[in-house]
């Protein structure tokens, strides 16, 4: 029998297609998971915001995200370690003052030290290169929490019967002298099998001004200034108040430090040293 070589495929007959994900779009949080060195633990947070390093995301185009959406890298998306999924955010580029809006539908990055993994859109239009970027990340609380109360598993649909409204996302806009630079439009994603559709964000991004900052590594959540102070003289770090809910927190930074693997050491060290929540940011 003679074979046939057909688009890469060795085959007798004829080449069988790719398996087709299904979306079956949804409300989650998730349970902890990990990469080599941390764990993160997800959680609901409707007006979440904080600074970090941004890098490409490397998932497969067509598999299922965490939420249940089917990934494109062409579309404006991003995963977080932590936050609930779907969550609409603002992400700036510190180093050139580009800012996109996007949904974030997966977890990841899957490497210690980052906050956010953006899709080749979202990364292209924030003028990214190959390596992660400063950015500051954050959410927009209305358009978030209208996810998780209109969305399969959410708050809302637990607790009634009624029919499931579309969502309905709000625009990019500019704000502050920002100016809009509109670059496509967006196609309308696939419907899951729940009925909802979950249209893409704007392919836009804002141009503001570049505001670079110094990388630290950050250890929250320590109750008390003293046992604060007791980790800082032990590492040369320096102590902060931060609010948690209605209480003071104590967190402390070390640093600051000139270049990525230099924070990336000091954040693997204090990961070594228990400090789970350690983190970089940018100042």
């Amino acid at each position: 029998m003679k074979k046939v070589v057909f688009w890469g495929c060795l085959l007798l007959a004829s080449c069988s297609p790719a398996p087709t994900a299904h979306p079956d779009v949804h409300y989650t949080v998730g349970a902890a998971w990990h990469v080599p060195g941390q764990w993160f633990y997800p959680r609901e947070e409707f007006a979440w915001q904080g600074t970090g390093l941004a890098v490409r995301q490397d998932g497969r185009e067509g598999e299922l995200t965490a939420d249940g959406e089917v990934r494109s890298m062409a579309t404006m998306t991003a995963s977080h370690p932590t936050l609930q999924l779907p969550a609409i955010v603002t992400v700036t580029n510190l180093e050139n003052g580009r800012q996109v809006r996007v949904r974030v539908n997966d977890r990841g990055p899957a490497q210690m030290g980052r906050a956010l993994a953006l899709s080749t859109q979202a990364a292209n239009l924030l003028g990214m290169g190959a390596g992660p970027a400063q950015v500051r990340i954050v959410e927009d609380e209305v358009a978030s929490r209208q996810l998780a109360e209109t969305l399969p598993g959410g708050v809302a649909l637990q607790i009634e019967a009624a029919p499931r409204e579309q969502v309905v996302q709000s625009s990019l806009g500019g704000s502050g002298g920002v100016s809009v630079v509109a670059v496509g439009g967006g196609a309308e994603s696939a419907p899951a099998s729940t009925g909802v559709r979950l249209p893409d964000l704007p392919v836009a991004y804002a141009q503001g001004y570049a505001a670079p900052g110094m990388l630290w590594v950050e250890t929250m959540d320590f109750t008390s200034r003293s046992a604060a102070v007791m980790q800082a003289g032990g590492h040369g770090g320096v102590v902060r108040p931060v609010m948690s809910g209605q209480s003071t927190m104590w967190a402390v930074r070390q640093g600051p430090f000139a270049t990525i693997s230099a924070a990336d050491a000091a954040l693997k060290q204090a990961l070594a040293n228990g400090f789970n929540g350690s983190h970089i940011v940018v100042e």
